[in-house]
């Protein structure tokens, strides 16, 4: 097994893209729970992040949901994020709020609707381009409830055109990257459900179009890992959104249901190359906080996230390929649970401390003064959130 020493040049190459929406109030189908102290707009929203960053040095960019992140001027949203010590990422497009969209977005059967959520499209592209943003994020709540509903062919060929038309918008050194859904709000069937759908789509549109894998997105059983393992093999993987779910899509805090399983999805990218400097693979967070703190939420994930990768890099590799080769199912078993269970949190914190960072983040954040801080000062105005 490497040593922890081996493995921090790899460590150091970790970025965790945060998503903006994660620090607005939030809860669940019944009920929205506001905490004193959320941001009331994208730059209170940036601000937060970058504490995360601050204590952590883990997420240097924070994610923006449109139109939830709409701003009059974007050069000046990105340069207060740069004063902050982060910058822009991801732009997630948002056809799933608006009752147009009541029957669909990108695959609606009016051509109308289908031209309105292109033009919303091609606004995320020219938020991007001010931005300096590369990836476009598309998940869609398209689909129908019952058996008649839709025609099902026909609907993933509306879908195909309409990402052709945004696919050729994009810049050179843009991504599209398409996000599936098992269910949800669409129960009948949903109109990109699975890794294999999402996968089609974009291998018609090209080398710039991406699959999203988001961990709580999956049925119940699905070998998550074999999915990350099967589109990094096909050069298709283009982001993570990290989380953590129980039943459904339950965007609770990574690793928090089942860390091996987090474990796991890690070993295969790094496996398969899809960490470091030579992958262009995102990772993200796309949680909910609805009961916990925000930002304790956030620095919870991006430490589990970061322990749990260097976990992944302290499997020996050269002795699990014996093992296997060998036929030795118990010998390779063993290799991957020996480093899944080396503790390194120790390291970690001495590892942080070397960086110039707290060695507990969480202890440090709550010192700091700063959830007392912006209880204090924000003080009237709308709380940002979504409506559930």
């Amino acid at each position: 097994m490497p040593s922890f020493d081996q493995i921090v040049p790899l460590l150091e190459q970790q970025a965790i893209e945060l998503p903006s929406w994660a620090f607005g109030n939030s809860g669940t189908r019944f009920k929205v729970f506001t905490q004193p102290g959320v941001p009331r707009d994208p730059e209170e929203k940036i601000a937060d992040a970058a504490k995360v960053n601050e204590f952590t040095g883990l997420a240097p960019t924070v994610a923006l949901h449109i139109p939830w992140d709409k701003v009059d001027d974007y050069d000046k949203l990105a340069g207060y994020a740069a004063d902050h010590g982060v910058a822009l990422g991801t732009i997630n497009a948002n056809t799933f709020q608006d009752d147009d969209y009541k029957f669909g977005s990108l695959a609606h059967h009016d051509s109308a609707v289908r031209s309105k959520a292109l033009d919303h499209m091609y606004e995320c592209i020219e938020i991007m381009n001010a931005t300096g943003s590369r990836d476009l994020k598309i998940w869609l709540a398209d689909g129908t409830n019952y058996p008649g509903q839709g025609d099902l062919r026909r609907r993933q060929d509306w879908l195909a055109d309409s990402l052709q038309k945004v696919y050729d918008r994009i810049g050179d050194d843009q991504r599209l990257i398409l996000e599936y859904k098992f269910f949800e709000p669409s129960f009948y069937h949903t109109d990109v459900p699975d890794w294999g759908t999402a996968y089609a789509q974009t291998l018609a549109l090209g080398d710039r179009a991406k699959v999203c894998l988001d961990t709580g997105h999956h049925a119940p059983g699905t070998n998550i890992e074999f999915i990350v393992a099967q589109l990094l093999r096909l050069g298709k993987l283009g982001s993570f959104d990290f989380n953590s779910r129980f039943y459904a899509d339950d965007d609770l805090i990574v690793g928090a249901a089942d860390p091996f399983q987090l474990f796991r999805i890690l070993h295969e990218v790094i496996s398969n190359g899809g960490y470091g400097t030579d992958s262009d693979v995102a990772f993200m967070l796309d949680q909910c906080h609805n009961l916990e703190p925000k930002i304790p939420g956030q620095i919870r994930s991006v430490l589990t996230v970061s322990e749990m990768t260097a976990r992944a890099l302290l499997v020996d590799r050269e002795a699990l390929a014996e093992a296997q080769t060998a036929g030795d199912v118990l010998g390779a078993n063993q290799v991957l649970m020996d480093a899944f269970y080396t503790d390194v949190r120790a390291d970690l914190a001495d590892w942080r401390v070397s960086r110039g960072l707290p060695a507990d983040p969480m202890a440090a954040y709550t010192k700091s003064g700063y959830a007392e801080q912006i209880v204090a000062e924000r003080i009237g105005g709308s709380q940002a959130g979504w409506g559930a």
